[in-house]
């Protein structure tokens, strides 16, 4: 991971390029910082090794970027795009682009400060609502649905076009895979079965010497604790587990009998139905409260199964937004018509085989970075991250 205050400064140097730069063409604050802040330029590894800005510095860089931000913005003309001149402008995407920018950074560096081994940072936050039974998995049947978007202002170019695709009949978790459930692949000894994994990846169990999530600790008699945030705490059973790889999650899926969605069909249960039509989350088309989803770092933690029952999908999925990000077969590869926009690093040079697709967004994700059509993408060996699954299988 990135030192934190790489991040910090970054956010603003990506918000001073594009909004003061690009949207509005008001000059620097100060092009000498564009080198050390291009995520291209200089891999995560390399990042601690760099003249970074301090603490105080980085503030006072994005407070003075905010700033001028905020100055320039009666200025530019939202709604310039009726001749096609300024593309970035149409529905404020490049301002949406650099907010998801900011809340992405911000998931990142939680991500970071759960890599802490000593106790430190604890949040205060409420309790997540109580869960709920729910059914094992739903039905889907065949049919086509259209994935990605056209309509969406902020989506990114990696979510359009908007295009049909037809799936056969599935079955598909009704709610993620649960901390519990999760306890009785690795009591089975499903660390120890080369029979579940794939090559790949029990040469990286292997390598890794996985033997549970990471931030589990075994207390002896089946029981687990887990680390969060430097402090340990009883593993709560009725959570979805998280900080799993593709695949640890594959493994699973295969000793359950079953498989990992392709993201076609994670699409098509959150955001289709009976009787067509798609919705932009999926409870409908009205924006996530505290009833609905578990997004913005409201609870620090995810929520338990069934703790959302007013945002079931239509085909009757629990908590398909929020909780935990979710690993899909996909790799993360462009739609039919795709075109870049408005550069070739966000998405274009992440195609191909070497990135799983996610989808769904985490209890760290922002509610503005996320709905049922946004894509993210990792390596199959990624854990850190607020990452679960739910499993599929051929209907």
């Amino acid at each position: 991971m990135s030192p934190l205050v790489w991040d910090l400064a970054h956010i603003g140097n990506y918000e001073e390029l594009w909004l003061l730069r690009e949207a509005a063409g008001a000059p620097a604050v100060d092009a000498s910082l564009d080198d050390m802040y291009d995520a291209f330029r200089h891999p995560r590894p390399n990042r601690p090794a760099l003249p970074l800005l301090g603490p105080a510095e980085a503030r006072r860089y994005i407070a003075e970027v905010r700033g001028r931000v905020v100055d320039t913005l009666e200025q530019v003309d939202l709604d310039d795009h009726a001749n096609g001149s300024s593309p970035l402008l149409t529905g404020g995407f490049v301002y949406g682009m650099v907010v998801q920018h900011e809340h992405q950074h911000d998931e990142t560096m939680l991500a970071t400060l759960q890599l802490m081994a000593a106790p430190g940072y604890r949040p205060l936050a409420p309790a997540p609502p109580s869960g709920s039974p729910v059914p094992d998995e739903v039905h889907v049947p065949t049919g086509p649905f259209v994935m990605g978007t056209d309509d969406e202002a902020w989506a990114y170019d990696n979510e359009r076009p908007a295009h049909v695709v037809d799936l056969p009949a599935f079955r598909i978790d009704s709610a993620p895979v649960t901390n519990g459930a999760y306890a009785g692949f690795v009591a089975d000894g499903g660390y120890d079965e080369r029979r579940w994994w794939t090559d790949e990846g029990w040469a990286w169990r292997q390598k890794a010497d996985l033997v549970a999530p990471e931030f589990w600790v075994a207390e002896g008699d089946g029981r687990w604790s887990r680390h969060r945030f430097g402090w340990r705490e009883d593993l709560p059973l009725d959570e979805p587990v998280q900080h799993v790889c593709w695949f640890e999650a594959d493994a699973y899926a295969r000793w359950a009998g079953k498989r990992l969605p392709t993201e076609a069909e994670w699409e098509k249960t959150a955001s289709w139905g009976p009787g067509g039509g798609k919705d932009r989350w999926p409870w409908g088309d009205g924006e996530p409260t505290g009833t609905h989803a578990n997004l913005d770092g409201r609870h620090f933690r995810p929520a338990p199964v069934g703790a959302y029952p007013e945002a079931v999908s239509r085909y009757g999925c629990h908590q398909m937004i929020g909780d935990v990000w979710e690993w899909t077969s996909s790799d993360f590869e462009p739609y039919p018509g795709f075109a870049t926009f408005p550069y070739r690093e966000y998405s274009e040079v992440f195609f191909g085989s070497g990135y799983k697709v996610l989808r769904g967004g985490s209890w760290a994700t922002s509610a503005l970075a996320v709905r049922t059509t946004f894509r993210n993408w990792d390596h199959a060996i990624r854990r850190q991250i607020f990452s679960g699954f739910r499993c599929a299988r051929d209907a």
